[in-house]
């Protein structure tokens, strides 16, 4: 019967010494697991990746039995997984010249008889992003980043993204807005509503932005709509409803798009409170 880790949040080791692992997920339910191999660091290598989205009271690492025959599934992180054994998957990844980034996902709960023993984890063991990141620089697109990391801020000013920032403040933006002029380059107009669009907040100058609205190209008047659909300032609405008004097509579907959006996202703002 081949022994296998989950590594989870302090928080829950009571419940789980009590019920077990509880099974989670969205679409396939189960738990996320790795064999325990001769290799301490290789065991316990998520820890560190883990560790980057928070957790209270640190992370320990619950060990547990599965029988040899028990169907799992056995993958590369982002990548379709293979139905085998615990058995063949606990062989197959002891084998590996590298496993790191590989884990199994068993599609049920962990009940507490199977369990073999809770123990707290170092944070220090494992990798970061993926595995064989260390000595790369770390992409800091909007895509790859993580909201809210420790030191997040500090890696974005050191390194930031062309596309993605971070943006310069506002003050700046609308320095460069004004020197544009209402019926300026649109490409330089287009940059500048991309990084307004990119300060991640419900409010912005929506009366400075506004004359956008008269502009010649309707590409920029189509990015207007794009920008502050999401904004809560007053006057977005009227903005939003006469670009939706707006005689060229692109304009006028741009402008339709972000009222829609904006009616569902407080839709779902208001079921979650």
């Amino acid at each position: 019967m081949p022994i296998f880790v989950h590594l989870t949040s302090a928080a829950r080791a009571p419940r789980i010494r009590r019920t077990g692992i509880r099974a989670t997920g969205r679409g396939s339910r189960g738990v996320h697991c790795f064999p325990v191999l001769p290799s301490y660091t290789l065991t316990h290598q998520w820890l560190r990746e883990l560790a980057r989205f928070g957790t209270r009271g640190g992370l320990v690492a619950v060990h547990f039995r599965l029988a040899d025959a028990e169907p799992v599934t056995v993958r590369h992180f982002g990548q379709t997984g293979e139905e085998v054994t615990a058995a063949e998957a606990a062989g197959r990844l002891a084998a590996m010249d590298d496993p790191r980034g590989w884990e199994v996902f068993l599609p049920r709960s962990v009940s507490a008889a199977e369990i073999h023993r809770v123990r707290t984890a170092p944070q220090v063991t494992g990798w970061r992003y993926f595995p064989g990141s260390h000595g790369r620089r770390p992409c800091q697109c909007d895509g790859c980043r993580v909201r809210g990391e420790y030191g997040g801020r500090r890696l974005r000013e050191r390194l930031p993204h062309p596309l993605d920032g971070p943006p310069a403040p506002t003050r700046v933006l609308l320095a460069r807005l004004e020197a544009a002029g209402e019926a300026g380059d649109p490409a330089v107009l287009l940059d500048l509503l991309h990084w307004f669009g990119l300060r991640r907040r419900r409010k912005g100058p929506v009366q400075q932005l506004a004359v956008l609205a008269d502009h010649p190209d309707p590409g920029v008047r189509a990015e207007l709509a794009h920008t502050v659909w999401n904004w809560s300032t007053p006057g977005t609405v009227e903005l939003l409803e006469r670009l939706a008004a707006d005689p060229v097509g692109v304009v006028e579907e741009a402008g339709r798009d972000a009222l829609e959006w904006r009616a569902e996202a407080l839709e779902r703002r208001a079921g979650a409170r």
